[in-house]
């Protein structure tokens, strides 16, 4: 599946024998066991900046979008939240032949499925992330979201109420998995992020950190109230030759 601009990715941790690692590589490094998971992918810099000119592209490298596809690949659903949708321009979730085709060989459907969180549903249907979709988005709102902009969404995804005032993210975690989508793959935002630490549904943390010094101004991966600390194990380490590290955490006491 790497194409010919891919960056070369060799493991420092666990068992570095400095070997260029392939997609089956990836894959494999990557797995996780059946069941629900919520897995987060975030990339920064080296002094904890999330983005640069208020996108996270300035942080990113081809070893890195090498990763988040095939992160995007091995997920059921993406987790994203409205204020990242739009500030990051999302187009449509839509893998590429090979990665469809892996999915259909390993029982699973080609495309995953995109959620979007939005309480207040300030989204724009003809955004090219839900008009040109292969598979119908779903939308994670309130009770309370506006009458008429749920009425113009639901012409092209599918709303999920989860909460009142609200989202109530682990309840509507709990609904999505039961559409079917157990392999959940966060891509933020910050303050999604840090509402699902709180709530205790982070079962793993894949960050990329960029050999980059963004200075003062950008925010955190993380963001909100204050949460109780949880301890996390590192399972694995990534690196290119641009010096970026991809490494990879979980809440599990043994590997999967």
């Amino acid at each position: 599946m790497s194409g010919p601009t891919s960056s070369s990715i060799r493991r420092l941790a666990p068992d570095p024998d400095g070997a260029t690692l392939d997609d089956a590589d990836l894959i494999s490094g990557y797995a996780v066991a059946p069941g629900p998971h919520l897995r987060a992918n975030f990339v920064t810099s080296v002094d904890g900046a999330v983005s640069v000119a208020g996108r996270s592209e300035g942080l990113s490298s081809r070893a890195d979008k090498r990763i988040f596809a095939i992160l995007r690949m091995l997920c059921d659903a993406l987790l994203v939240g409205a204020g990242t949708l739009r500030q990051e321009q999302y187009r449509a979730l839509r893998l590429d032949e090979r990665r469809r085709q892996w999915r259909q060989r390993q029982g699973r459907p080609a495309q995953p499925t995109l959620v979007v969180v939005s309480g207040s549903l300030d989204l724009d249907p003809s955004q090219s992330a839900f008009a040109d979709a292969p598979v119908r988005p779903i939308v994670l709102t309130t009770a309370d979201a506006p009458v008429q902009r749920r009425k113009r969404l639901a012409e092209v995804a599918d709303i999920v109420v989860a909460g009142d005032r609200t989202v109530d993210l682990p309840h509507g975690l709990d609904q999505v998995r039961a559409l079917g989508h157990q392999q959940v793959l966060c891509e933020g935002g910050p303050l999604l992020f840090g509402t699902l630490t709180a709530a205790d549904a982070i079962d793993e943390l894949c960050l990329t950190v960029s050999p980059l010094l963004a200075g003062a101004g950008a925010g955190r991966i993380t963001a909100g109230p204050a949460s109780a600390v949880r301890t996390m194990r590192l399972r694995q380490v990534l690196g290119d030759d641009d010096g970026m590290l991809m490494l990879r955490y979980t809440r599990d006491a043994q590997p999967r």
